[in-house]
């Protein structure tokens, strides 16, 4: 699934054709995505300028003097930029075609991605109502992680892909975060020390930073809105590296299932 700095780099590539242009055209090919998308979409966006376009969490928030596209890329999407006369694909879903011969296109093979419209306040929105504080703001840090964590039996790993806790830390970069602050992903939130906390924190913050800068991570379905992908891999420690040497103390990197998903550290370094 794409994670945050996917998002965040796919909202950075897309917003240069976007802002402040008129939308022409809404082309639904298939409404079925996890959510249906709403029938009256054709006829309200036509017209309407992108004014902003925001990221809260794994959201792209597209913002219209009239209301808000709120879209998700779910597990395998991804948006592109193209001309306008580009033959749409096999998974292609919609298209949002601009004054300016361009057009914003939808790609998911699973289908899982969603597209809501709302008229309100879309930090109101039912879907993002109830989320915790953004990683790379000032409101996410050691002291708000230690605070958080206490009294919670949970593994820390676990606790940090919490959207309740923090936003947009997900599986790859929950388990590089937790290799460089050298915490286990097995040991329970509860007993992190207040350091322990701040330099997980940190962590989040940098290898999200890293990932930004360089495009994000290349896993299976995931490219940007140019269609080329991240390089963030070739700078994972942990990550899908099971048998390999560690990169600091060259021990094997090992892997286990934790709350169904793989989970991948270094026992000599991570205690």
């Amino acid at each position: 699934m794409p994670e945050l700095p996917e998002v965040e780099t796919t909202r950075r590539g897309i917003a240069p054709a976007l802002l402040e242009r008129r939308v022409v055209e809404v082309i639904v090919r298939e409404r079925r995505l996890r959510w249906p998308i709403p029938a009256s979409l054709e006829s309200v966006l036509p017209g309407q300028i992108v004014r902003r376009i925001e990221r809260r969490a794994k959201y792209i928030l597209i913002r219209f003097d009239a209301g808000t596209l709120i879209l998700h890329l779910g597990m395998s999407g991804s948006l592109r930029v193209l001309k306008s006369d580009v033959r749409p694909e096999l998974h292609d879903h919609w298209d949002i075609r601009m004054d300016t011969g361009m057009l914003l296109r939808f790609h998911d093979p699973r289908r899982f991605g969603s597209l809501h419209w709302t008229e309100f306040d879309p930090r109101l929105h039912p879907l993002l109502v109830k989320l915790a504080p953004e990683p790379l703001t000032q409101r996410f840090d050691g002291e708000y992680l230690f605070r958080l964590t206490r009294k919670r039996a949970v593994a820390i790993k676990q606790f940090i892909m919490n959207s309740q806790a923090v936003v947009g830390v997900g599986n790859i970069y929950a388990s590089e975060a937790l290799f460089r602050a050298r915490i286990a992903p097995r040991r329970a939130a509860r007993r992190i020390s207040r350091t322990q906390a701040h330099l997980l924190a940190r962590a989040i913050k940098d290898v999200l930073t890293e990932a930004i800068k360089i495009g994000g991570t290349t896993l299976r379905d995931y490219v940007n809105a140019e269609g080329t992908p991240g390089y963030f891999r070739q700078r994972l420690f942990v990550y899908e590296r099971a048998g390999e040497l560690c990169r600091v103390c060259k021990s094997p990197v090992k892997r286990f299932v934790q709350g169904q998903r793989s989970t991948y550290w270094c026992p000599a370094c991570q205690h």
